[in-house]
């Protein structure tokens, strides 16, 4: 597992920097299995590099630009991903175990299989990600943006229910860009659910009985931070 000199990593992020904008002297950075543990990378242009199998445990990858990345079985456990940018990047069977990526960007990523235990994903945005067999156990989801994410059969949730894609986890569900706890979604009026979209209350009157029903059988497992309200709400009426 070869080890680079930050002066060798700003090298290489330089010449990739020239590969991105099709420059002379470019060259696409590969760190297949480099060992990166606790590198500094924060706010480098790292898109479209192959990053496969690479160790980035405790990296600092703060507002890091790896769309398009290859992080295929990378090891990105308890790294600072805080506003990093990973639309589309390739994460499957990755380690981000106890990773901190709030407010990330991960549109379109494939996580499939990855280990998020732990992990921070507190207002992220997961739009469109492929989370199928990803572990969310203990994960914190808290204000993430999880419209037509595929869901993990866990933690998250999906169904396409004819014109719009519904997300669920323990406590929150989004159907289209509306994003609400479930116990609301329940208790809106009419006139609320008209107020979304000129569609939704012809669209409601079909479907909610029907993810009323979706729900009661197939629950969303809770995770870290919903475990912990989940808990409390029990704590509070004893």
């Amino acid at each position: 597992m070869k080890t680079y000199t930050p002066e060798e990593l700003a090298q290489i992020i330089e010449k990739h920097q020239l590969w991105l904008d099709d420059e002379d002297g470019g060259e696409r950075a590969y760190l297949r299995g480099a060992n990166l543990r606790g590198a500094n990378l924060r706010g480098a242009y790292l898109s479209d590099a192959n990053l496969r199998g690479a160790y980035l445990s405790g990296a600092n990858l703060s507002g890091a630009y790896l769309s398009d990345a290859n992080l295929i079985g990378a090891n990105l456990s308890d790294a600072n991903l805080i506003g990093a940018y990973l639309s589309d990047a390739n994460l499957r069977g990755a380690n981000l175990s106890g990773a901190n990526l709030r407010g990330a960007n991960l549109r379109g990523a494939n996580l499939r299989g990855a280990n998020l235990s732990g992990a921070n994903l507190s207002g992220a945005y997961l739009s469109g990600a492929y989370l199928r067999g990803a572990n969310l156990s203990d994960a914190n989801l808290r204000g993430a943006y999880l419209l037509g994410a595929s869901g993990n059969c866990r933690e998250v949730r999906a169904v396409q229910c004819d014109i719009w894609p519904v997300t669920y986890t323990a406590e929150r569900m989004q159907i289209g860009c509306q994003d609400h706890a479930i116990a609301e979604w329940w208790a809106f009026s009419d006139s609320e659910i008209a107020a979304m979209d000129s569609r939704a209350l012809a669209w409601w009157a079909v479907w909610k009985p029907i993810l009323q029903a979706i729900i009661a059988a197939a629950p969303a497992t809770p995770c870290g931070d919903q475990q912990e309200s989940a808990e409390s709400k029990s704590a509070e009426i004893a």
